[in-house]
């Protein structure tokens, strides 16, 4: 990612043109893994992976071609090349909710040798500029929380930090430990459901349910919701921990299309980390066979209690937002 925070000129300018995927996906997976290797998880291989797959299936890119701006992965974008080889990108995720188009600006990257050109900022403003021009309701982007030249560089752009969250990742090989006995772990009770809603609205607030939050009332009880998982073969697991008949949190789960699943926490901010450890705790114990399990949370909550559950720190990613057109 470069850090430079000058604008381009006009000159430069003359280096940008649209993203086509037909000739540009496989050279700006080779970009991407160039400049994040070194930060890059499991899920962000994955995707590299999956570029390079898609770039060879002309079928599929023909198809995506004609589809950009209703497809949920980076179609469409960006890119900076000199002496006809590519060494700037940024991609656009359109997505819509509630009525609303929001663009996500991802993969915004420089070749090594040619940061502090300008080359990330004339990028994200034409990026900027192409989702305006679609009427585009909010702008977005993540950045990691140690990338201080990005983070001025998107701030001199308009963008506002709107969130942090940070990503734990479970450690498969890290034995557990048995749960403490002051506590009592159950099925989650239909009862618990208003309060668990309740938290999970906290954690996991509306202004990002654009991105990656699962339609809550898929959680809730009651027997439309039991008759349609039975139907569709959809497998929920939610447990509660209490003590003395005081709930504490509720954890849930259910596999994604993904070798990764999010585990879905509800509990109060101030929440009894012990109890928490607890309860992700029985719940690894309890899922039915090894997943490759992730958090994403609140910064700076409860990291004591996902420790001690056997979760890793990832990564601490911020959110920000600039404004749309119709803004």
């Amino acid at each position: 990612m470069s850090s430079i925070t000058i604008p381009a000129s006009n000159q430069q300018r003359e280096h940008i043109r649209s993203f086509n995927i037909i000739r540009d996906l496989s050279k700006v997976a080779d970009l991407i893994e160039l400049c994040f290797y070194n930060t890059m998880d499991n899920d962000g291989i994955r995707y590299i992976q999956q570029m390079r797959r898609a770039s060879q299936d002309r079928g599929f890119l023909q198809r995506a071609a004609a589809t950009f701006e209703t497809a949920s992965m980076p179609l469409a974008g960006y890119v900076w090349e000199e002496q006809d080889e590519i060494v700037g990108n940024a991609s656009l995720v359109p997505f819509r909710k509630d009525g609303r188009r929001i663009y996500l600006v991802a993969n915004i990257a420089v070749h090594p040798d040619y940061r502090r050109r300008g080359i990330a900022h004339a990028l994200t403003e034409r990026a900027m500029m192409h989702a305006r021009v679609r009427k585009a309701n909010s702008i977005w982007l993540h950045v990691r929380d140690d990338n201080s030249g990005a983070i001025d560089l998107y701030k001199q752009l308009g963008f506002v930090e709107r969130f942090r969250r940070t990503t734990w990742q479970a450690d498969k090989e890290r034995s557990l430990s048995e749960v403490d006995s002051e506590y009592e772990i159950m099925k989650r009770h239909s009862r618990f459901w208003p309060q668990q809603r309740l938290w999970l609205e906290q954690a996991y607030p509306d202004a990002m349910s654009w991105y990656r939050e699962p339609n809550w009332q898929i959680l809730a009880p009651g027997i439309w919701n039991w008759m349609y998982r039975i139907f569709v073969d959809f497998n929920l697991l939610q447990w509660a921990i209490c003590r003395k008949n005081q709930l504490l949190a509720v954890a849930s789960w259910f596999p994604g299309h993904t070798p990764n699943d999010p585990v879905w926490v509800a509990s109060p901010l101030d929440v009894d980390q012990q109890a928490l450890t607890a309860l992700l705790q029985h719940l690894r114990w309890n899922i039915p066979y090894r997943r490759d399990l992730y958090i994403d949370y609140p910064a700076d909550l409860a990291g004591a209690a996902f420790l001690a559950a056997g979760f890793n720190f990832l990564r601490t990613l911020i959110w920000m937002q600039a404004p749309g057109a119709t803004s």
